[in-house]
């Protein structure tokens, strides 16, 4: 089945342009060096999944005229993937098939639960919240044909999930990937890592650390993300190796789902 895989934003948690800074990359003309926070949208079948909810959410929404999604789901809770789950608002009132779901692991429902208080223990007559419900995810999820397999990484000291859907895996926060979960990436057509920048960081993969993992698991096309304004577009892209880019928002992909 023929799937489209749209970077609903590439940067890294504060962004590019990043607030206060006086880079050339902040001040790039280059519109793929203006990065919003990282998410992708996955159509295929006349539905779409949503991986993450930033806070550039509506934006990005607007950019890419979505008009309805069908589930969403959460690598984990940090404020850079989360605090755009307000703006489900409207297409949770479009969802068709009652409540728009969310899934996450157990922990981080029970985060989000607790997070977003207002919205999942609702006692407000007034209406304008999000109907979303919140499910716990228990390995691979079916979805509208497509099989979403949670993958492990680790983000510092963090277990978090990145997913494999069909011939792409996505992913996005991660300083080290077990040997368990490069076993569930192989033979792929896209995968997208992290590569914040080239400088080591605790909680990230830097651009060679990144490179080793595609040079090992071989995918026909690699995609770096959380990319932060340490990385000129072009530039960096010219002294990738064939085969590997830097993302970009609203770079669409086609693949095999």
């Amino acid at each position: 089945m023929q799937a489209t895989l749209t970077v609903l934003g590439s940067g890294t948690s504060m962004g590019v342009p990043t607030i206060g800074c006086s880079c050339a990359v902040c001040h790039s003309p280059d519109p793929r060096d203006r990065r919003t926070r990282p998410s992708i949208l996955l159509t295929y079948n006349g539905h779409q999944v949503l991986i993450d909810t930033t806070p550039d959410f509506r934006e990005q929404a607007l950019r890419e005229h979505i008009t309805h999604l069908d589930a969403v789901l959460y690598t984990h809770t940090h404020a850079d993937h989360i605090l755009g789950i307000d703006d489900l608002r409207p297409l949770s009132y479009h969802h068709k098939l009652g409540k728009l779901p969310l899934y996450a692991t157990r922990a981080n429902c029970e985060f989000l639960r607790n997070m977003f208080r207002y919205i999942f223990e609702a006692n407000y007559k007034f209406g304008g919240l999000a109907q979303v419900e919140l499910i716990p995810l228990d390995g691979a999820l079916e979805l509208f044909g497509a099989v979403f397999e949670p993958v492990t990484v680790i983000h510092g000291e963090t277990p978090i999930l990145g997913f494999r859907f069909g011939s792409a895996a996505y992913l996005t926060d991660h300083s080290a990937v077990p040997p368990e979960s490069l076993e569930k990436l192989r033979d792929l057509d896209i995968l997208f890592l992290d590569a914040l920048r080239y400088k080591p960081h605790p909680t990230h993969s830097t651009v060679q650390q990144s490179l080793r993992i595609a040079a090992e698991l071989k995918p026909k096309r690699t995609f770096f993300t959380h990319i932060c304004h340490d990385l000129p577009h072009e530039a960096t892209n010219a002294a990738l190796p064939p085969g590997v880019q830097l993302s970009y928002d609203g770079m669409k992909l086609e693949f095999e789902i």
